[in-house]
This record gives structure tokens, sequence and C-alpha cells, in this order.
């Protein structure tokens, strides 16, 4: 079966479609303007199918790069058959086409190949033709004593011709795939404890579960378990069972080879295939875990990023400490420092009364509307200290709880030295915390996407892979949103489709020597910007206030001359008049008399609808605070607002105003079987939860979401 018909198949899509996917991706079209601007050629698939596509057809195109070599490889050794040709042909992931290399991969010193060397192949191969005449089998391995050569009886014989057997049966491709299908149907995953000591793993220091039911995050939590050397785990099946599959290959008849061939089976299982398989299954678990976890947070990610911007107001960004204090920074509405400074109301300083003067002075002469808090190391001190503030001197503030996840990673970059050279490394914090509360995006694509911290076991998880997928939730984000082409920073404009971090800042250089941009079609003159780059990424870009009104929408240049056609049809100027008019009639005959798509018609309107249009503007704004809860004051049944900090695999972390994150089970997130959390919740969503168990000692809280009325998804 060819790619392309693969493709078709696994994505359930028209051969056309899949033709015009891959000669767009071929031509170099990004997948951001591919979705966006292609609709008609990909049959309106949207942006993550088009990357899960994409990622695919790598994938099969490296399996056939990868048969044409083992072809290379075998012929070179004069061992390449018709069958053989047509098994690797016929090979659908790498796993087989290793099976069927195996025995032509060159081998270490292994015990087979010593005993081929010491001329033992003979009484393997009698061995194996199961002869019924025992005497010809001794008389062979007689022959074949050299004490020399190190078998100095035939006894010794014997046992180099197991191990050559043993050998061949671990590299038969119909036993591996056989034992390896086995092991995943009815293998069993085991671990026990290797301490005595009480750690975070105690839950599998006796635990067993069957291979084909394990969860992902289970798996990723054995690994370190295991890597911390604090669990044993390993997979077993009832030895009958691969005993039986091996002696079905090996043994055709009762002969007088069948003594020594049940000793090959055992032999062949317990040295070589089980370690072997065992590696295989576990590498595939991983992957598969890892494939998920990867998934949840880049669904994290992607929530973060989208969450709503605060718009027009000054904010008062405080990065929380204790020993050091608590670093402050106050930014405009368009993100501009206007003052920073220190206080120290926490342990051990307590200077509650001079650090309150200092952030009402602030507060009062830069007109503050906000308080932005950071989430970690002395948050719930600080937010106390911030909300008794507000009580006590009647200001006009409110104030949120903001991930500083990754915000000492992006103050210590060069990218924040460079933005931020008169402040220490503690300030450009406070900055972070505060622009991340103003416009998320914006500020969260200076930090390096893993460190944002929205994911389960990212850690353990394969870095290349993260990344590429992470970059992929970024750029997709980005695009969605749009780019204000003279207020983006570098870090924004090198998520654009078709632009990378050279032309990002060759883009601002060129800002700051000519100012601001007047047209889309002056980012020619931008150095190393070129025709192709200029397609890919001008539809995302945003000019407000341009002479040409179409610079401020999601309108590619490309279909202008079209849009000024159906203004003059209309004798409307493009605007959201244009559109009311243009909906009036049939998309179906206004597309085909302006010689465009109907798909890429409509987008056009929906553009000239909402011109410089933010899709996060649709999203509910973010709860805002004025008074804080301890872990004391709450009791089970009682129901509260939160908002959802993080999601995994077994439930979601909901933040209810204390220091602790709550836990909503997957099992208490809806009155419905759910089989993903990513169905119900997302992070940054408000949700309204009831309390099930509070423990004060181990700070945990256990939530539900059953039974209670959910505000609208899709923001805080």
């Amino acid at each position: 079966m060819t790619i392309s018909a693969l493709l078709e198949k696994e994505f359930s899509l028209q051969t056309w479609q899949v033709e015009n996917i891959l000669q767009l991706i071929d031509a170099g079209n990004t997948i951001p303007f591919i979705a966006r601007y292609r609709k008609e050629a990909t049959g309106n698939l949207d942006d993550q199918v088009l990357r899960e596509l994409a990622d695919r057809l790598q994938i099969l195109r490296n399996l056939e790069d990868r048969k044409s070599e083992v072809r290379r490889l075998i012929d070179e050794q004069n061992q390449l058959t018709a069958e053989l040709d047509r098994q690797i042909s016929q090979a659908t992931t790498l796993t087989e086409l290793d099976d069927l290399y195996r025995p032509y991969r060159p081998k270490r010193r292994t015990r087979a190949l010593i005993a081929r060397e010491s001329g033992l192949q003979p009484l393997a191969d009698l061995l194996l033709s199961q002869p019924g005449d025992e005497a010809s089998l001794h008389r062979l391995a007689g022959q074949l004593v050299r004490p020399d050569q190190g078998i100095p009886d035939a006894e010794s014989a014997f046992a180099g011709a197991m191990d050559i057997l043993a050998e061949q049966v671990a590299d038969e491709a119909w036993v591996r795939r056989s034992l390896r299908r086995l092991l995943q149907r009815d293998g069993t995953i085991e671990s026990k404890c290797k301490t005595a000591e009480t750690t975070v793993y105690e839950a599998y220091y006796q635990y067993a579960e069957p291979v084909a039911r394990i969860a992902g995050h289970r798996v990723l939590a054995l690994n370190r378990g295991e890597r911390e050397k604090i669990l044993s785990v390993k997979i077993t099946l009832p030895p009958e069972q691969p005993l039986a599959v091996i002696r079905s290959w090996l043994i055709r008849r009762d002969s007088a080879a069948s003594p020594w061939l049940l000793q090959v089976s055992e032999d062949a299982w317990k040295r070589l295939l089980a370690p072997s398989l065992e590696t295989e299954i576990r590498g595939e678990l991983t992957e598969q875990a890892e494939a998920q976890a990867i998934r949840v947070f880049a669904a994290n990610l992607r929530s973060l990023l989208l969450q709503p911007p605060i718009r027009g107001r000054r904010v008062l960004g405080l990065d929380p400490g204790f020993r050091t204090g608590c670093k402050l920074a106050v930014v405009d509405a368009t993100g501009r420092v206007l003052d920073t400074g220190v206080i120290y109301p926490n342990p051990p300083h307590s200077q509650v009364q001079e650090a309150a003067a200092v952030v009402s002075g602030l507060v009062l002469r830069h007109r503050v509307d906000l308080v932005a808090i950071g989430n970690g190391t002395a948050s719930r001190e600080s937010e106390a200290f911030i909300s008794g503030l507000i009580r006590e001197k009647g200001l006009p503030l409110r104030y949120l709880m903001v991930s500083e996840a990754g915000a000492s990673v992006y103050s210590a970059s060069r990218l924040a030295a460079d933005e931020f050279p008169e402040y220490d490394v503690s300030l450009r914090s406070a900055v972070s915390i505060a622009r991340r509360l103003q416009d998320p995006l914006a500020e969260l694509v200076k930090i390096e996407p893993r460190s944002i911290g929205v994911g389960q076991y990212q850690h353990d998880l394969n870095n290349k892979r993260l990344d590429e997928s992470l970059q992929g939730v970024v750029e997709s984000c980005v695009n969605e949103v749009g780019v204000d082409l003279n207020t983006a920073s570098p870090s924004l404009l090198s998520y654009v489709a078709g632009l990378n971090a050279s032309v990002a800042r060759n883009i601002v250089a060129w800002r700051e020597k000519n100012g601001p941009f007047l047209s889309r079609q002056t980012l020619l003159q931008v150095p190393h910007l070129g025709p192709k780059a200029f397609e890919q990424s001008a539809g995302f870009l945003r000019i407000p206030g341009a002479r040409e009104p179409l610079d401020n929408t999601s309108v590619h240049p490309e279909s202008y001359e079209r849009v000024h056609a159906l203004s003059q049809m209309l004798k409307t100027p493009p605007s959201p008049e244009l559109a009311e008019q243009a909906r009036r009639q049939s998309a179906k005959e206004l597309a085909a008399r302006l010689g465009v798509g109907e798909l890429t018609f409509l987008d056009i309107l929906d553009a000239l609808a909402r011109p410089g249009r933010d899709p996060r503007d649709d999203l509910p704004q973010p709860t805002m605070r004025s008074d804080v809860l301890d872990l004391k004051d709450l009791r089970p049944d009682m129901v509260l607002q939160g908002i959802v900090r993080n999601v995994a695999d077994f439930g979601a972390f909901v933040d209810i105003g204390v220091h602790q994150d709550g836990l909503v089970h997957v099992s208490e997130l809806a009155d419905r079987f759910v089989r993903s959390p990513m169905e119900v919740v997302s992070t940054g969503q408000a949700v309204t939860v009831r309390i099930l168990q509070v423990d004060p000692v181990r700070k945990r809280i256990a939530l539900t979401m059953k039974g209670l009325t959910q505000p609208a998804k899709g923001g805080h």
C-alpha cells in the first residue's frame, strides 16, 4: 500500500485531499497557512489534523527510507530473496522491519557465533531436521569434538549446537511477532519496592496490572521509580504460553532431536527472547505513554496560551518571596514598566506596615487596577497580605493568582537581559508576571514551552518530541490569534508562519530604523524576507490603522483584488457593512463570480465583519478576587468557584483560593462516564466544585464537579 493510500485509510480522507495536502507540504507551505488559506484543497481540515497527518507522513517516509536501507544491506550479503523482499515491502512498522532484518544484522560475539566458528552448524542443522535416528546425532557430535577449539566432548558439541538454534529461534520474525502479541495481550507488569522507606511510589510497592490495560501515567510513574532505584519492574507471563509458541515453530514432529529441541525452546525464551521482548514492550508502553503525556501537555499549553487578555488595565506584578522579599513591578496598559520595588511583608522580616505603605503608594500614584500575584513560594502569604491591604485601606483593587511557571527561566535568559538590562533577575520576573495577565500569549511565547509547567511527567519525556509538539502548539495559537506587526516582540513574530527567529529580529530592526509598518507589502523590504515567507506570514500579521483596511484583517493579500471586486460589485467599501450585504446573497454564486472557493469567500466575509478580531475576546474573562480562604476554612460539601490550573490523565487540579490546589479525579468530573478529562475541562477554565474531603496533614483536597452547573468552557 502506498503512503498516500495509508494516509487515506488512517485519516478517513478522500484521495484528492491527501494528494493536495502532500503537494502543499512538499512545496514548503506551513501548516497554519495550509489550514487557513487552502481550505478548498484540504476539505477544510483544521491545523491539528494537518499536523498529525504531516507527522505521520514523516514517519511513513522514514519507514520507506529504512526499507531501502535494509534491502541494500541484505542484498550485499546475497540473501535477498523475492519472498523476503515482499515481506519487507509489506512491513508497516519499524518493529516489523527490524524483525525481518534481525537474522542478517551484524552481531557481536555471541555464544551462537562462537559455536558456528567452532564448526557446530552441521549438528544444529541435523537437530533442526528432526531425524528419527538418535545414533546419527551422536555420531555427528562425536565427529565434531575438537578439544583445541573448546569442544572437549559430544556434550559440549550439543550445547553449542543448541546455542545456534536458540539464537535462530530468537531471530525468527514469526516467533518474535507471535510472542510480542502474547505479551501485549496476556502479560502482566509488576513492581516491587527496593526500599523500606515511605516514598511517593508507595502505591507501587506491591503492584501488578495487565500490560493491555495499564494507563500511560502509571507507566511513567513506574519508569521514574525504577530509575530512582526505588522500584523493580518487570513483565511476567506464565512460561507455558511462550514455550508453546516456540515449540509450535521449532518442533514439527516427535523425533530423536526432541529432548534437545525442548531445551532449546526454554533457553531461547529465558535467555534471549524474554529479556529482549520485555525491553521492546516496555519501550512501546513508554512511547505510548509519552505520546499521551505530550498530548495532555499540548492541550494544557494551548488552553493557557489562549486565555483571554485583560486589556486597558494598569497592573502591579508581585513576585512573592520570604527572605529576599516580594518584588514589585507596575506596568501600564501597553506593558511598559512604570515603577519597581521590593517589600518584605512575610517572615522573617514581617515588615507589614512598611510594605502596605509602598504598595498603597504605587497603586495610588500609578492608578493601578489589578494585582497579579505569582503562585510560587510565599504566594499564600503574599495573597493574604494583598487581600488584607485591600480590605483595610479600601483600595479599589482586585487581584488574580498568576502561574509563575517559567518566569524565573525567562528572567535569567538573554532575551530578558536584552529587554530589561537595567533590572535584576527578580524584578524581571515581576514584570513577566504582570504582563502575562495583560496578554498571556505575548508574554508566554518568550519562555521555552516545556518550562511553562502544565504537563504530567514532563521531565521524563522525549525532549525532541516534546519540543516539536509544543512548538507546534505555540505556532498554532499565535497564528490563530494574529500578531500586531508594529508592536510584536521578536519572540512572538518568530512563531508566525513562514518566519524564523532571524527574520523576526530583522522585522523589529527594520521597524526601529524606519518607523512603523504602514502596509503588509512593506514587509518585502525586510532583509531575508522573500516572496515565500511573505506568502506564508502576511495573512497572520495585522496593522491597525493601515491605509489599506484589509491589512488589519485575516484576509490574505492574495485575495485583496477579489475583495475590492466585491466592493465595486456591491458599491460598498471593505467593511462590516460589505460583509453584511454580501451575506444577503448566495455565497456560492458570489464566490464563483469572484473566482474564489466558497470556504475562502466565507472566511473573507468573517474577516470583514470583525476587523482586528482577537478570538480570545470571545472567551469568559478571568475571575478576580479581593479576599482569600485558608485551608482550615474548608469543610466537606462547601461549593466554591475555582480555576483549572492543570489537567492530567487522572483528573484536574483546581485552584479554589487556598495555597493548595484541589484534585477533581476523572471519576468526579461529570455525572457521566468520562474517558479523558480533556472532554470536560481545560487549563484556565472556571469551574464550580464541591469539597469531598480535606486532609490538612497531607495538604490534599478532594473535589467533585458532579451535580453542579458549570460556567461556559473556554476561559477562566
